[in-house]
């Protein structure tokens, strides 16, 4: 790893904590404050789900803080047993997060279908591109083609990325608009849980531009020893 795309990665990481600070601030005030609707986050998605006509995806506890998540391959909501249990505006935003994926996944949307077939090249990549990278850093003078193997997988992780943008985005959104229009919270609520599922949506943006500049840097770098 070059000096400046060290520094560059020290600088996201640095951005990244902060986010991940914001995130889990807003999610632990929000879980000190009470849904009037006294609902628990298990109830909530499975009446979204329920009412977005879904009937093949099981609601089940998971272990962990903010491990909450959708599992497409097994249809299954796991939600952390603070959300699961909770009757709070966090519960109530994530547990309706979460469904939303599930309703991207029930309805074919397009950026989860891309995302998912994009999968296992992921994990491919994200198993081999760091060491891939190091070697072409150290060996650029006499073998430049392994840094642009490289950089082709490094650019798998980064499309991968910038795809589970749009994903994340319409998830929060369905599930704000879903929020809306029950009694799940009220015109007070609604905020507090829009605030919430903002700030999650900033870890996935702040992931998305450090791979994006992350891989620009490492392109200079080829072009660099190419013009040489």
């Amino acid at each position: 790893m070059t000096p400046s795309i060290m520094i560059v990665s020290l600088i996201f990481v640095g951005i990244s904590m902060l986010v991940s600070f914001a995130l889990k601030s807003k999610i632990r005030k929000y879980s000190q404050t009470p849904l009037r609707s006294g609902f628990s986050g298990k109830e909530i998605a499975e009446r979204m789900l329920r009412e977005n006509g879904i009937t093949d995806v099981q609601v089940v506890p998971a272990q962990g803080f903010l491990s909450d998540h959708y599992n497409p391959t097994t249809k299954t909501i796991a939600l952390s047993q603070d959300i699961y249990e909770g009757r709070n505006i966090a519960a109530a935003a994530v547990a309706a997060h979460e469904c939303g994926h599930a309703v991207q996944h029930a309805t074919a949307y397009t950026w989860l279908q891309l995302r998912s077939k994009l999968v296992p090249a992921v994990q491919v990549s994200s198993s081999l591109v760091q060491w891939v990278l190091l070697a072409g850093i150290f060996l650029i003078n006499t073998f430049p083609s392994l840094l642009l193997g490289g950089i082709i997988l490094f650019g798998v992780t980064t499309l991968f990325s910038l795809i589970t943008l749009p994903v994340e985005f319409d998830a929060s959104k369905r599930a704000l608009a879903w929020l809306d229009r029950t009694d799940i919270t009220t015109a007070e609520e609604h905020p507090q849980a829009k605030d919430a599922l903002k700030w999650a949506a900033m870890t996935y943006v702040v992931a998305a531009v450090a791979s994006i500049v992350t891989l620009v840097q490492y392109i200079l770098i080829y072009q660099g020893r190419s013009r040489d």
